[in-house]
């Protein structure tokens, strides 16, 4: 995200909000169980909505973006995540979101098979963080001349 610690850990710049607020316990691989759906349906909509003032939704691992962008239901981690720009264009459940793989060594691979992330997606996440935390002024949308954005 390109911000130290003393941005990352101010509740009031940046908020970590799990899917499911309770641990699903480890699968046969050691990995994480997906979150339980009744942690996750009775406490994620009510967090996220009780926080207006979030700019850009980080949605992190397939989970999250299923719950965040508008029409993920459907579609692998990585046909979200590499349809990015559209997501994000697209808005979401409570902001504009931006769908990650999540951070993990076990990502290492997938990583390599789509190196846009790393070339493309990841400036972006920067830009997008420096203008919410102050760093940089933010780009003003722009008329196309039809009056849209």
């Amino acid at each position: 995200m390109g911000i130290g610690p003393e941005v990352f850990y101010d509740p009031s710049r940046v908020a970590i909000v799990p899917m499911g607020f309770c641990f699903p316990g480890y699968d046969a691989k050691g990995g994480d169980l997906p979150p339980r759906r009744e942690c996750r349906a009775t406490w994620h909509a009510r967090v996220m909505a009780s926080m207006p003032q979030v700019e850009l939704v980080l949605a992190v691992g397939l989970y999250a973006q299923r719950f965040h962008v508008e029409g993920g239901g459907g579609r692998s981690l990585t046909e979200t995540v590499s349809a990015w720009r559209s997501v994000l264009a697209g808005g979401g459940r409570f902001a504009p979101v931006l769908p990650l793989p999540h951070p993990s060594w076990r990502n290492n691979a997938w990583l390599k098979r789509n190196p846009f992330f790393e070339r493309e997606l990841l400036p972006e996440l920067r830009r997008l963080v420096a203008a919410l935390i102050g760093d940089v002024p933010r780009e003003e949308p722009t008329s196309g001349g039809d009056g849209e954005p």
